[in-house]
């Protein structure tokens, strides 16, 4: 059995590691209340935006610009995968991971050769050793969602229109609400709009547009990927802090029941002692007397 110094040790630990804990819980959720709103106001903006996209890109084709052109046989794809910089926030990292792990073995992209873009470190630590990096965008936390999107956005663009790669996929994960993420991968490049039926309404028939359509397009096209980066950026961070707060809580209630289950011990090891003591002067004292 420990000593009572022992004891009073491991008591004094865990406490200082539930103040750790709690106070990174705390943290978190400053952080998750502002992310979560941020991604609610881009997440209506993202919505008009894909009603445009879908009605202009309907009308027109997928010939109306290079970035809604699908390759045949596409071979060279790219992978952007949002992590976080740090730990200490559950499976949210370790999730996504493994969905990108099944994803790129599936039978339908044995055919292509990936590459793949990181932002945040705990998926480029993980991935840099098994598969072939193209970029690695560091110190991503420290910079604003919308510059580093833009950035993301201008090389992913520039790679697919030059036709070094044929795709571009972005995986994420999704934030479902405070107890939930779910690892996503989407397609970024060529933009896949819902191309309208023939017979269905067309948007130069309900509107007069001013520029033409095509220019419009051709304006809007890029604005919008570097957006969707962005919305994704946003949707990780929220991810990230809410089940970072969540690991945190569960790290600090487990805290708890040591300490009161090291406080147990601690109390009959205690009790334990005093008895021996006595047991010992009682002894001592009928020794005395015979």
């Amino acid at each position: 059995m420990p000593s009572l110094k022992e004891y009073k040790a491991k008591l004094a630990n865990l406490g200082n590691t539930r103040k750790m804990t709690k106070t990174m819980k705390m943290v978190a959720a400053s952080k998750l209340y502002r992310a979560m709103d941020a991604q609610r106001k881009a997440q209506d903006y993202a919505q008009k935006l894909t009603l445009i996209l879908v009605r202009l890109a309907g009308s027109l084709g997928h010939a109306a610009h290079p970035l809604l052109q699908r390759r045949t046989k596409p071979k060279k794809s790219v992978i952007l995968v949002l992590t976080s910089d740090k730990g200490m926030c559950g499976g949210f990292n370790h999730n996504l991971i493994k969905h990108i792990a099944r994803w790129v073995h599936m039978p339908q992209q044995q055919t292509k050769n990936f590459t793949f873009s990181f932002v945040g470190r705990r998926g480029w630590l993980f991935f840099r050793r098994r598969v072939a990096v193209d970029t690695f965008y560091d110190n991503a936390a420290q910079r604003s969602a919308a510059d580093l999107a833009q950035q993301i956005g201008a090389d992913v663009q520039q790679a697919f229109l030059s036709g070094e790669v044929d795709e571009v996929y972005i995986a994420y994960n999704h934030f479902n609400n405070v107890l939930s993420q779910r690892p996503v991968i989407r397609k970024l490049l060529p933009v896949e709009p819902h191309i309208q039926q023939p017979g269905a309404s067309k948007v130069h028939d309900d509107f007069i547009l001013e520029p033409k359509p095509q220019e419009l397009l051709a304006f809007l096209l890029p604005q919008i990927i570097n957006f969707e980066i962005q919305f994704a950026l946003l949707e990780s961070a929220a991810g990230e802090n809410g089940a970072r707060m969540t690991a945190m809580d569960n790290a600090t209630n487990n805290a708890t029941k040591m300490i009161r289950t090291y406080t147990l011990l601690r109390n009959r090891a205690r009790q334990a002692s005093i008895t021996k003591e006595l047991i010992e002067i009682v002894s001592g004292a009928e020794a005395l007397k015979g």
